[in-house]
């Protein structure tokens, strides 16, 4: 690559910073093409200045429990209220913003469930970016012990999804 190609490159990186900062863009995506087989990809992207929504807990369901009801007091007593569930050793963080899913689609059971066991690679939430369908996998084995997410909820990159310890 050449001088001239490496600063119009930079330049043009910049005016896409500059773009996302005026258009108040969390993130932006394009692909320069330059010749047949050369072409420069390049992702920019910020963190948004919005508050993540407030974590929702779900308690694993009772045989005769309908399966949506939240139980705010067990979890209550395992964590204190001041804790950070992103610092949490065995937090799940999302590794992309998108829509969440708990389950693979409407009316099927949910992938984990509190107190549920998991193996390291089992497919845990589904993350939807750009309408593609991301499997995210349990980074490691254990017992899932938080889930921290509504099922069709926004999340951003890095939020805490769920615990596993």
């Amino acid at each position: 690559m050449s001088k001239q190609n490496h600063d119009a490159d930079v330049a043009f990186i910049q005016a896409l910073a500059e773009l996302l900062r005026e258009n108040d863009l969390t993130e932006l995506q394009v692909k320069r093409e330059y010749a047949e087989d050369d072409s420069l990809d390049v992702r920019v992207s910020r963190a948004a200045p919005v508050a993540a929504p407030a974590p929702v807990q779900y308690a694993a369901p009772a045989a005769a429990a309908p399966a949506a009801a939240p139980a705010a007091a067990p979890a209550a007593a395992e964590a204190p209220a001041s804790d950070n569930p992103a610092d949490h050793p065995g937090a799940v963080t999302s590794p992309m913003v998108g829509t969440i899913y708990l389950q693979a689609e409407p009316g099927a059971p949910a992938f984990i469930s509190v107190g549920a066991q998991v193996k390291e690679g089992d497919t845990i939430v589904i993350i939807e970016a750009m309408k593609t369908m991301n499997h995210i996998p349990a980074p490691k084995s254990g017992t899932v012990k938080r889930i921290l997410v509504e099922d069709g909820s926004a999340v951003e990159y890095g939020a805490p999804l769920v615990i596993i310890e």
